[in-house]
């Protein structure tokens, strides 16, 4: 047998639950419902989805694909206009413009406000892929930025930046890599080149001068801060940083092997801290895990349906967060930051 084929069963006997809706009515405030990363609508049905969504108690989805102009439009026309309250979509801005200025990029954002959009999503091609006409990456404390962060904040509208990958894909895909198998199953998801590619130290670091340098601005940096193994660096930047807020999309792999240290992290910042899936199309079992990871004690359960699972081959534990708090992360902070 090939190691690629093992499948160990645990033998570990625990009590365990689901939970099939959430608590409270929720906000999934990371999601992706538009057609720029799948190349068609990646929920093919809207009407389905809803039914998702009322059967998971889910209120609200904050849609992040809606891009800028006519793709804004049509995403607008889709789920924020058809079905008002239910969806929420953020714009991005046209990194093609970078040099044209700052100003260009603080123009597009306008704009898509003014139509509609409820904040501006960051992706992680800012900083890993994005070069200016003289061919430099460009990191998201590039000065030339500076007046697209404060527009931001002018217009009131949160940044959900998405800054670097797992710190797994930094480094060489060889035998000590954690998530061998899923670079293996992707390669261009490793990071490792140096040649091409900043280190992750120092895009974290570009990450903190941004959200310091533009206090008045409302930060979200999705993904337990863009360094869900390093919990203890986002408590530092979340206490020294009142702007920055974080959400737990698509981390409850790397968040659930370590829940003490993520539910001290949640208790310690409730108002700071948003539930999303970054799951999509979005489906009852996802939205059961995330739940039962946020809502019990159990121990040593899956963290995903795939086989193996691809975010890593380890069980998680659930933080059994009070019911305030919870209130708090499944739709306080989004009603607060995005308007829901």
């Amino acid at each position: 047998m090939e190691l690629s084929q093992y499948r160990p069963r645990t033998r570990l006997r625990v009590p365990g639950s689901r939970v099939e809706r959430a608590s409270v009515p929720a906000v999934d405030a990371h999601n992706h419902l538009g057609r720029w990363l799948t190349g068609d609508w990646s929920v093919p049905d809207v009407g389905a989805l809803l039914a998702v969504m009322d059967e998971c108690n889910i209120r609200t989805i904050v849609n992040l694909d809606g891009r800028w102009d006519k793709e804004l439009e049509d995403n607008l026309d889709r789920y924020d206009r058809a079905h008002p309250g239910r969806f929420l979509t953020f714009c991005h801005v046209d990194w093609d413009e970078l040099d044209r200025g700052g100003e260009a990029l603080a123009a597009s954002l306008r704009r898509s406000v003014d139509a509609g959009a409820r904040g501006l999503k960051v992706w992680k091609d800012l900083g890993l892929h994005v070069r200016d006409a003289a061919g430099r990456l460009v990191l998201p404390d590039d000065p030339r930025l500076g007046e697209l962060w404060e527009a931001a904040g002018e217009l009131g509208v949160p940044v959900a930046i998405h800054t670097a990958d797992p710190i797994a894909f930094f480094d060489p895909v060889d035998a000590r890599n954690e998530r061998y198998e899923q670079l293996l199953a992707h390669p261009d998801w490793s990071f490792a080149d140096a040649d091409r590619f900043p280190r992750f130290e120092r895009l974290m670091d570009a990450l903190e001068a941004l959200v310091g340098g533009h206090p008045r601005t409302t930060f979200i940096a999705v993904h337990a801060g863009c360094q869900a193994e390093d919990l203890g660096r986002v408590a530092r930047m979340m206490e020294a940083y009142p702007n920055l807020h974080i959400d737990i999309a698509a981390r409850i792999a790397e968040l659930g092997r370590q829940p003490r240290a993520t539910r001290d992290l949640i208790l310690r910042f409730p108002g700071r801290v948003l539930f999303g899936t970054d799951e999509f199309p979005p489906n009852p079992e996802t939205y059961a895990t995330h739940f039962r990871f946020l809502e019990t004690l159990d121990e040593h359960f899956p963290h995903s349906a795939d086989d193996p699972p691809l975010m890593g081959r380890w069980h998680i534990s659930g933080l059994g967060l009070p019911g305030y708090v919870l209130a708090q992360v499944y739709a306080y902070n989004a009603a607060r930051l995005i308007g829901t």
